[in-house]
């Protein structure tokens, strides 16, 4: 049961960004990479997961909503 929520509600989740324009798209991606990379680098220097996700995330969307053409 737990499986079939998660799933539905990732097809729901992704189905909000079917209509999203080139930048927003970008500026989504660049946000979830930097999140992920933050993080990561929170991980392996000790430091907290939680402010690299966070801090990573909000530069990985700027750079992706500013890089968009």
């Amino acid at each position: 049961m737990r499986v079939t929520l998660s799933l539905a509600l990732a097809a729901l989740l992704l189905a909000g960004c079917s209509n999203m324009n080139r930048t927003q798209q970008r500026a989504l991606s660049g946000g979830a990479i930097g999140a992920a990379g933050g993080a990561a680098v929170g991980a392996l220097t000790g430091g907290s997961l939680l402010t690299g996700a966070l801090l990573g995330g909000a530069g990985g969307a700027a750079i992706g909503a500013v890089t968009a053409r």
